[in-house]
Formats: structure tokens, sequence, C-alpha cells
């Protein structure tokens, strides 16, 4: 058994800059880069695998045809995506559907998302609910255009992660690197865009009447409180287990013993380097890099300094 290295995909956005190739090396198409999908098997960006006897395929193409790898799954389509988002500008304000709603309206999945904090500026701020108490007051507000009383800014730094569930308002703020876990969807309603203006000098477009109608009234805070272990040579940060997904960060100093056999394991490295040992078989391990460690592992172990973001469904 081999693991599944992958090559990105980068996403040129309004909202995106270079941090991709300062922090990662990346290889970027430009310095308007906002989006590295890192593990994707989604129609818009699909992964390439780089190793072993499956190297030149899409993950989506490996989902399909070589399910043992995933332990033969039932979904229909891979179901996470991975992604690093550079914010070099504010992302607009937003809000995703649940899979109910998003299969109905675009047959997909919906997007429940979660996002850790790698990088940000001094005094960096996400936006993180909003203040409405009814559907009729939502409406109001937003019509109005009072977003300094409608939305809620909460103040963020290195370290943070954050749950957000389907139909929470929210956006990631100017100055801010951050890791994303989220369900395989590409559907964004958007709310409010400060009234930018794209390429070609047109407002970017709202999808306000379906946005009102995924928004959760009122906003509910997420309580998903880290859990943390202490083992020989590795701190695991339990940060969620939900329906959607579960994520860890490993804080591994030196040589760490980790046993998934019943799950298929998307891994990146965010900091640090160090190498994964599987099967007898040594594989560097670098910051920037991402990778599947199959179903039927029955162990393995990861060597070095290196911290890590992990996630499985």
């Amino acid at each position: 058994m081999q693991p599944l290295f992958l090559k990105p995909v980068f996403q040129e956005r309004i909202w995106g800059g270079a941090a991709l190739k300062k922090e990662f090396g990346y290889n970027i198409p430009s310095h308007q880069t906002g989006e590295c999908w890192a593990i994707s098997a989604h129609p818009n960006g699909p992964s390439i695998i780089e190793n072993g006897k499956y190297a030149g395929m899409t993950l989506d193409q490996a989902w399909k045809d070589q399910p043992e790898l995933f332990g033969y799954p039932k979904e229909e389509g891979f179901p996470l995506l991975t992604k690093i988002l550079d914010a070099n500008s504010d992302l607009s304000v937003q809000v995703h559907p649940d899979d109910s709603y998003a299969k109905n309206a675009h047959n997909e999945l919906g997007k429940t998302e979660c996002w850790y904090i790698i990088d940000c500026k001094e005094g960096a701020e996400l936006v993180l609910g909003h203040r409405a108490q009814s559907k009729e007051e939502l409406i109001e507000l937003i019509h109005e255009g009072k977003w300094d009383h409608l939305l809620r800014r909460i103040k963020i730094q290195p370290g943070d992660f954050y749950y957000v569930p389907s139909g929470t308002v929210h956006a990631i703020c100017e100055g801010t690197l951050i890791l994303e876990t989220q369900q395989s969807s590409d559907t964004t309603y958007r709310v409010y865009d400060y009234d930018r203006k794209d390429d070609a000098g047109n407002l970017r477009e709202l999808h306000l009447d379906r946005a009102i109608d995924v928004i959760t009234v009122p906003h509910q805070d997420s309580d998903h409180s880290p859990q943390i272990e202490e083992r020989e040579q590795v701190r695991i940060t339990t940060f969620v287990e939900s329906e959607f997904f579960t994520v860890y960060k490993w804080d591994i100093n030196g040589k760490a013993t980790f046993s998934f056999p019943h799950q298929y394991l998307l891994l990146s490295i965010i900091k640090g380097s160090g190498s994964l040992i599987l099967d007898g078989e040594s594989y560097a391990l670098e910051k920037g890099r991402h990778l599947i460690i199959p179903v039927g592992v029955a162990e393995f172990q990861i060597d070095g300094k290196l911290e890590v973001i992990v996630s499985h469904v």
C-alpha cells in the first residue's frame, strides 16, 4: 500500500495574492491567486496523483475506478475538499446551502466547512454570523445595506480554529492565510461584496434570494471545544467531530505511530518536514505537501518535526 501524493490546483480570485508562493513555494499562476485546491475531486478542479501506479490519475478517477483505496465507499463522489486560501483582501460576505437545498438547486453537496488559521496580520478579523433575530429583520438590514449593524466581526490569531456550518453568514478578511476543510462543493451565495467590480468593470453578482432562503436565523454559534491528547512524540488536537468530517492537528516532534485501518486520511503539511514510513517504505514530507493514506493501512509512522492538518469522513 502506498500513499497518494497530490498535485494541487490553483484558482485565481479577485481577492487573492501571492502568499501561496511565499509561504509554500507553489508555482502559482499570478499574484492574484486566492485558492489552492490541495485535495480535491471536485469537477471544477480535481487534484492529480503524483506517485506510484496511479500517477497521472485524477482523484475523482481514483475514487471511481479504485474504490478499494477508500473502503468501497457508499458516497457517490469524494466527499471532502481541502483548500488553502490567501485572503489578500476581503472575501465577499457569503453563505452556503445545506445538502438538501444544494441537491435540489444545483445537484451537488451542501457546504459545511471549517478553518484553521495558518497565519494572519495583526488585528485580522473574520465575519462570522449576524445579529438579526428574524427573517424580516435580516431582509430589512440587507436591503438597507446596514452591514455594520448586521454582521458580527471577531478578532483572530494564528492557530485559531472555526467550524462554519451551512447557513452561517461569513467572510474571510484581508491578511489571512487559512486551511479550509469542507464538503466537496463549490456553491456559494454572495450577500455583499463591497461594491467591487471585476476586470470588465462590472459589479460582481449577488445571490440575495437564495442567500436569504438558507441563512440560519437567528445565528447559532457552534460549540466545538478542541480536545488535546499528549502522546509520545506527538500532540493530537481534535478540533471537530461532525457528521461531515473529523479534523485534527498533529504536532509531531520525533517518531510517532498512528493507526487508522478503517479510514482513509487526508494529510496537509503546514509546517516543518520529516518522513512518512508506510509498509517499509519512506516518503519525504515537506511543508506544502498534501496526501491521502488509503484505507487498510494497519499502522504508519511520521518522523520529524512538523505540523499536519488531518481529516477524514
